[in-house]
């Protein structure tokens, strides 16, 4: 069961107890229950639109290093190091990108070898 899934059977049964119990409680009783369950609720709300609209965690960045050697033969590609989407346009930011002591990279027969970055 996903978590979406788990939240909207807790809000029915929440829903449906307070149901119930404002249903049998006499009038007095129901309207104090009511209040305190609607500040509870107004609190709640509150606290969960901040939460959403505090952005979370930047890229954290992405460290390669001491990679081995990449062979390319004929018409192949290897990279030793990292292969990623240039930024800018519709690409995703994953932050830094720091490649240090990659291994040789050695193309032979028209392959593509790349050592160190090659951005897509």
């Amino acid at each position: 069961m996903t978590t979406r899934r788990i939240v909207l059977a807790v809000t029915c049964l929440a829903v449906a107890g307070l149901g119930v119990a404002f249903l049998l409680m006499r009038w007095d009783e129901a309207s104090r229950l009511a209040t305190v369950a609607s500040a509870l609720v107004a609190v709640a709300g509150l606290g969960v639109a901040i939460w959403a609209a505090v952005p979370g965690r930047g890229p954290r960045g992405l460290r390669v290093s001491d990679t081995g050697e990449a062979r390319a033969a004929v018409g192949g590609t290897a990279v030793s190091g990292v292969t990623a989407v240039a930024m800018g346009g519709t690409g995703s930011d994953v932050g830094t990108v720091e490649v240090e002591r990659t291994g040789p990279a050695d193309a032979t027969g028209g392959g593509d070898a790349t050592s160190g970055i090659r951005l897509t």
